[in-house]
């Protein structure tokens, strides 16, 4: 079993959220909190039975950091 970090971001429609550290895209959504995180790690466990080793990223995520710049 390999821990992935998963962002979750709370939007006006719900929730959703993605995995770091993964090759390709890979979305999770819900009502709720738990629902989004339920729906994207269903979404991992399908992607990683689809593409295996090759779909993770070769260094891991250490940390993470949000950061806002005017564009």
């Amino acid at each position: 079993m390999r821990q992935i970090k998963i962002i979750v971001e709370k939007h006006p429609e719900g929730y959703v959220a993605y995995p770091l550290g993964l090759k390709g895209v890979v979305v999770g959504e819900g009502d709720t909190y738990e629902e989004a995180l339920a729906d994207v790690k269903s979404a991992v466990k399908f992607h990683m039975e689809s593409f295996g080793e090759e779909a993770l990223e070769m260094d891991e995520v250490i940390e993470t950091f949000v950061a806002e710049v005017a564009v």
